[in-house]
């Protein structure tokens, strides 16, 4: 099984998150390919079978500039049979804006045609107490979905 992670990270809160999540997806056996937005395309989840995104949530909802490419590319992209997750940090007092770029990007895979194999996790800043728990049920969530 292969995972492809593309994410944006402009503190690092959300590299942080993938770091975490990709020790937990290859603790699950999974060969795991993760690289920035600014230096990816969404063609490369063609070859996976697990598309995930990480992002941040710029101001008031706002998709980070770097990570809009991505997302225009997966507007135009078939991912039918593919497994995707969503996952990314933000800031809690920004209330129904919260994470919405993972959000975001959520709606524009399904529309792409891949398959929720988790619900979104949103983690405020940087991972911390349960946060680890979450990160790595979704990883094992993802994962059952291939299998």
């Amino acid at each position: 099984m292969k995972a492809k992670i593309i994410y944006a990270s402009q503190t690092g809160n959300t590299q942080e998150i993938v770091d975490i999540l990709k020790e937990n997806l290859q603790d699950l056996h999974v060969e795991v390919d993760v690289s920035e937005c600014t230096t990816s395309s969404a063609a490369e989840f063609l070859s996976a079978d697990l598309c995930i995104v990480a992002t941040y949530t710029y101001g008031y909802g706002d998709l980070p500039d770097e990570i809009v490419p991505l997302f225009e590319e997966l507007q135009g992209l078939d991912l039918s049979g593919k497994v995707f997750g969503t996952i990314g940090s933000g800031d809690m007092s920004y209330d129904d804006a919260y994470c919405k770029s993972v959000d975001d990007f959520a709606q524009v895979l399904l529309e792409a045609g891949a398959i929720k194999g988790a619900e979104s996790v949103k983690i405020e800043f940087t991972p911390e107490g349960d946060d680890y728990q979450k990160i790595q049920e979704f990883a094992k969530e993802l994962v059952a979905h291939l299998t």
